[in-house]
């Protein structure tokens, strides 16, 4: 299944942004609702890799994308998606959080509204967490963000505990729990999948999750078997930890 992408965003009026949408329209990303503003810079996250690979973040605040704001054209946008990925650091600041929250109430029924949680200290906001599982029907994240998340909205217990009381309580269709090395969990209450990490020599881990959420909202959509997704996500998380940077172009094999 291939599926068309939409960037919703801001970037400054700088080399860095003109950058930035020049690589997404490389990558086939439609660019037209990534706004470009006069009074913020660019984004930038300064990236750290440890012995093994695992990355820390340092993310610049008061910057473009904290400031996006609603217009016409994102409610026909809305729409028309299959498919909605978002998080909870793109709402740290109020602009942006009120663009993403109206965004998803603009959506049909039918549309998957997936949060990918991103608890970058200090935007962690429990808060924040708390606020966007309600407006989510798929959730993304990895086990050590688990007991936070479920922390936030008042839960405790195991693992499998969690990972059903989160499901119950907010109706979700799927949550995905991601291991890095020891793989992933694909939960519902009817079905899960449980599989190992593929073995590869670490580059950086840098992108990892992202391209699981990719693979992950693209499986849904052409209502792959729990199993067939999970191993194709878990094969492409492989390949890109094998690799330097976070968008390495994939070989054919699996771009089938």
């Amino acid at each position: 299944l291939g599926a068309g992408s939409v960037m919703v965003s801001q970037v400054g009026n700088d080399d860095l942004g003109q950058g930035a949408i020049e690589s997404l329209r490389k990558r086939g990303v439609m660019t037209d609702h990534v706004t470009v503003s006069k009074s913020y810079p660019t984004g930038m996250v300064t990236i750290k890799l440890d012995a093994a690979g695992k990355p820390s973040f340092t993310i610049g605040e008061n910057v473009a994308w904290d400031h996006f704001e609603w217009s016409e054209s994102l409610e026909a946008l809305a729409a028309q998606a299959d498919a909605v990925c978002f998080g909870t650091l793109a709402q740290r600041c109020e602009s942006s959080r009120r663009v993403i929250r109206q965004f998803l109430s603009s959506v049909s029924a039918s549309t998957l509204r997936l949060l990918d949680v991103n608890l970058r200290p200090p935007f962690d906001d429990s808060e924040i967490i708390a606020a966007s599982l309600p407006m989510a029907n798929v959730l993304k994240l990895s086990d050590e963000e688990l007991e936070r998340v479920a922390g936030a909205v008042g839960l405790r217990g195991t693992e499998d505990t969690l990972l059903s009381a989160l499901s119950e309580r907010f109706s979700l269709r799927l949550v995905a729990l991601t291991r890095g090395a020891q793989g992933a969990t694909l939960y519902r209450p009817d079905e899960r999948s449980d599989l190992p990490g593929v073995s590869v020599d670490v580059k950086d881990t840098v992108g990892a999750g992202d391209s699981y959420t990719a693979c992950l909202i693209l499986g849904m959509l052409a209502s792959e078997p729990l199993n067939m997704l999970n191993e194709r996500a878990c094969q492409i998380v492989a390949y890109v930890c094998s690799q330097s940077g976070a968008t390495p172009d994939l070989p054919p094999e699996l771009r089938e």
